[in-house]
């Protein structure tokens, strides 16, 4: 005859959680858990694994398009550097009638000319005679003191 003693207090309270047959836990719940874990880790790599590849596509996309807009840049800078070349600018200055300017005169603050103005050459006279003069163009002795076309206008 064994008969359970019978619990007071605590003892009782405790008792109540345990189970009360030697019944075993099921396994049905347990194994559905590992496998709907195990699936939806699967499904998780794969839609991580689709948006890398997606990101790696368009990582492509725009390298390709910054590669395009750099030869733009580059194509645009050239462009800017032919029209900013000093032949280029003179060639396009000529077509527009303009001609190079005179020797400059300049005024003092107290109203005093300083140089002697020259008027611009007119457009015949300025296509004749060059900008620049070649190295070998140069004459070989230097100009004399006394030669100097602007005389200068003596202070106060």
């Amino acid at each position: 005859m064994s008969r359970k003693p019978e619990l007071k207090g605590r003892a009782f309270r405790l008792a109540r959680l345990l189970p009360a047959g030697p019944g075993q836990a099921a396994r049905t719940p347990f194994v559905l858990l590992v496998v709907l874990l195990l699936g939806g880790g699967l499904i998780g790599l794969l839609v991580l694994n689709s948006a890398l590849s997606e990101g790696s596509f368009r990582l492509d996309d725009l390298k390709k398009a910054t590669k395009d807009f750099t030869d733009q840049e580059q194509a645009l800078q050239r462009d800017i550097d032919a029209y900013s070349a000093p032949d280029a600018l003179q060639r396009r200055a000529r077509e527009l009638g303009m001609v190079p300017g005179g020797d400059p005169a300049f005024l003092d603050p107290d109203g005093k000319v300083k140089g002697v103005p020259s008027p611009a050459p007119t457009p015949e006279e300025a296509f004749t005679t060059p900008l620049v003069l070649a190295p070998e163009a140069m004459p070989t002795t230097p100009p004399s003191p006394s030669a100097s076309s602007t005389p200068e206008t003596p202070d106060r």
